[in-house]
């Protein structure tokens, strides 16, 4: 799939960016070239200097802003690829932060998609999230916007040969923004209670290789268009919580502006247009296009379908989610693990 290709992340030193460079570099050692596009240097500093990356000459670090269109147009030249993950992703901030949220995540975006057809990127796949499915909050918002674009990008590509797809899922387990390091800090902390905004609460877990798994996908089978929801298990915030700190009580402290008691995928809006394979789904702008086109392979969606945290047929339970953290933790701190051992 990347044989002889050059490969571009924006938001390359992120978490997503740095698991999937090193997947690529293990799973696609055919690999050309991959570019790290992201605007602190010193994070493109430290990322060079893991044992994982340093000294490859495949890699190459680029400082730019997605905001920046002429700082694009720079690094796509001789780009086939582009996977989109920079992005602002804290929902507070971006609620108090609204016109840089706007810049990023759909200036940002435009400034993508404009840049990759100028270019002649062959593939666009960008990252989505589950807050962009019928949002209530601007972060959620502006991933939507960022999410049409991309679709629409097809159109405004025409016969330039650009082709964007989108790759949705729910938070990811271990990352900076979920609320597992945040529980693990209080923890620390000593703290009597662990507030939980709202016991009814569930949440999309995953491991960011799962979601990885699902860019190659797309990046294999798009014809571009279409939005692909990985399909993950629920856990409720109150069993997270147990797994965490088991001997802690828990106190209720009621929702924040712009949180949902469950996060959806798939609306039902979008069910018409949906798609069910083995372990994703997919949404088409036109399902009955891409069934007459021979794009549509798996078994369409009842008209009523939706698929939230809430209804999941499959739940972690709290010995599953242990081990999913102690995983991630081997991995994350394998130094610390190795002093604990001796």
């Amino acid at each position: 799939m990347f044989s002889g290709k050059s490969l571009l992340v924006t938001g390359g030193t992120g978490s997503f960016g740095k698991k999937f460079i090193n997947m690529v570099l293990k799973t696609y050692p055919e690999v050309e070239r991959i570019v790290v596009f992201s605007r602190d240097e010193f994070k493109q500093f430290e990322m060079s200097n893991l044992p994982q990356f340093a000294g490859n000459p495949k890699l190459r670090f680029f400082l730019g802003d997605t905001r920046d269109k002429e700082r694009l147009m720079r690094a796509f030249n001789g780009v086939d690829v582009v996977v989109h993950a920079a992005a602002l992703k804290q929902v507070p901030a971006c609620e108090v932060n609204p016109f840089e949220a706007v810049k990023t995540n759909v200036i940002g975006a435009q400034n993508v998609i404009d840049a990759a057809i100028d270019r002649g990127v062959k593939k666009v796949v960008a990252l989505s999230t589950d807050k962009a499915c019928s949002p209530i909050n601007l972060y959620g918002a502006t991933k939507l916007c960022s999410d049409k674009l991309f679709i629409a990008g097809n159109i405004y590509s025409g016969t330039a040969g650009t082709r964007f797809s989108v790759v949705r899922y729910g938070n990811v387990a271990g990352s900076r923004g979920s609320v597992i390091p945040f529980f693990q800090n209080l923890i620390s902390q000593n703290v009597r209670e662990l507030p939980i905004t709202d016991f009814r609460m569930t949440r999309f877990w995953l491991k960011l290789e799962s979601a990885i798994n699902l860019v190659f996908k797309a990046l294999e089978t798009m014809y571009g268009g279409e939005l692909f929801v990985k399909k993950i298990p629920s856990m409720r915030i109150t069993d997270l919580a147990k797994c965490l700190a088991p001997h802690i009580p828990m106190k209720e402290v009621g929702i924040r502006p712009g949180e949902k008691i469950h996060e959806m995928m798939i609306s039902s809006e979008d069910a018409r247009n949906t798609i069910e394979m083995d372990d994703h789904y997919v949404i088409y702008p036109d399902l009955n296009k891409a069934i007459a086109d021979g794009r549509a392979h798996g078994k369409p969606v009842a008209n009523d379908f939706e698929y939230h945290s809430g209804n999941n047929s499959e739940w972690l339970t709290i010995d599953q989610m242990a081990e999913l953290i102690d995983e991630i933790d081997r991995e994350t701190h394998p130094h610390l693990r190795l002093a604990k051992a001796a």
